[in-house]
């Protein structure tokens, strides 16, 4: 599948997910991502949307097939995983919130998933940010440096949607956050 997205494998292991940065980051915790998993090289362009979905949502449809999609719902998402899995035979999914950390920190702790220094890995601060980088919309995918596995903006660009539940924090032990890497219950997310 040609305009399928590009996948990268993470291998299995552990790590220690949160930060002591912010209140809904903590505590830091341990958890075991038990096997390997694949996921997504970049985010999911407007092209690869338009080519399995039929349409693009996007706002900033100015931007190109090489900029991601957004203005989707986790519905629209789920929707547009069902399509792919029938068109490819494949087994797509959302990573859990764990598996998508783990993805993001391999290699050791840094700031951003990938550098310690945002403007070499993230597009940020379109409209929240007078320092930021990123002009009025979406950018290309894979115009910043890669993560060590070769994960392309996972900090910055756009919001990106995970499998399982938002937690307001780490602590409480009632809200059953994972320590395996697998899912809990599904809601939104913002990573």
């Amino acid at each position: 599948c040609s305009d399928c997205p590009e996948m990268v494998v993470v291998p299995a292991g552990n790590f220690d997910m949160g930060s002591n940065t912010h209140d809904e980051e903590k505590p830091i915790h341990h958890v075991t991502i038990a096997r390997p998993f694949a996921i997504g090289k970049t985010e999911v362009t407007q092209g690869q949307w338009k080519s399995i979905m039929g349409n693009n949502p996007s706002y900033f449809l100015n931007c190109g097939d090489l900029c991601p999609v957004e203005q989707v719902s986790w519905n629209d998402v789920k929707d547009f995983i069902q399509k792919l899995n029938a068109k490819t035979g494949k087994q797509y999914r959302l990573p859990s919130e764990a598996e998508w950390e783990y993805a993001c920190k391999i290699g050791g702790p840094q700031g951003y998933c990938g550098s310690d220094n945002i403007e070499d890995v993230a597009w940020y601060g379109a409209y929240s940010s007078p320092k930021g980088n990123s002009k009025k919309s979406t950018n290309p995918v894979a115009t910043k440096l890669p993560n060590v596995l070769g994960l392309y903006d996972m900090s910055g660009n756009v919001w990106e949607w995970v499998e399982d539940s938002y937690y307001d924090n780490y602590n409480d032990e009632n809200q059953n956050a994972p320590t395996d890497g697998f899912f809990t219950i599904t809601l939104w997310r913002r990573i």
